[in-house]
């Protein structure tokens, strides 16, 4: 198999792999991902289907690499963009068909999961280099292109500002604080510290040696 051959198959895999895993999060209840913590408060404002307002914002997101860096934009950004909201709605629907009722462990456990195979995806179509997530070229464009910090600690900071604009989108929607820790709980909380340092250890295992092979 071809290299080439190679970065198109990890790109596919790694935005598959990412729309299965946030069906995943919203099963565990626990907090989702930093993005889509702002995606759920997004959503509780905004009437209108999740996958179109997630094609929506990732739009916004997108002029914003065209003109500062367009190296970050491929077919892994397009497959993002117009499919993941989708399939994470179906993924969602269908594990909560399977999962009924969870229990506290089951809940624990689909989030270690969720947060496993999000690192894992992330490196995969990231190290393709076919294009990123358009959330995803935020913080390479400020470690990259602007020098800001390391790609770890630039992520963490994106990620913060997900988090708490989400939470505040949420409560001005009308949501209660009660329900806070569904979108921002302890899963966001790991996802936000511990997402940039995992795709970063993932793509020096997995991901790279997977290419190169």
């Amino acid at each position: 198999m071809s290299q080439k051959t190679r970065r198109i198959l990890m790109s596919l895999c790694g935005v598959l792999i990412c729309a299965v895993s946030v069906g995943i999060f919203k099963i565990a209840a626990l907090g989702v991902d930093p993005f889509q913590s702002l995606m759920s408060g997004l959503d509780a404002l905004i009437p209108i289907p999740f996958g179109t307002l997630y094609v929506i914002v990732n739009l916004v997101l997108l002029s914003f690499s065209l003109i500062v860096d367009r190296h970050n934009i491929g077919i892994a950004t397009f497959i993002n963009l117009f499919l993941l909201g989708y399939i994470t709605e179906f993924t969602y629907e269908y594990l909560q068909t399977v999962i009924i009722d969870p229990s506290m462990l089951t809940r624990f456990i689909c989030l270690t999961v969720g947060v496993v195979v999000i690192c894992i995806g992330s490196a995969l179509y990231m190290t393709a280099d076919l294009g990123v997530s358009t959330y995803d070229a935020v913080a390479i464009v400020l470690s990259g292109k602007w020098k800001l910090g390391k790609f770890k600690y630039c992520r963490i900071a994106t990620d913060l500002v997900c988090v708490i604009a989400g939470c505040t989108i949420f409560l001005v929607a009308g949501g209660s604080f009660a329900q806070i820790p569904t979108i921002a709980g302890i899963g966001t909380i790991i996802t936000a510290f511990f997402m940039g340092p995992l795709i970063d250890f993932f793509n020096r295992k997995i991901a790279i040696p997977l290419l190169n092979k």
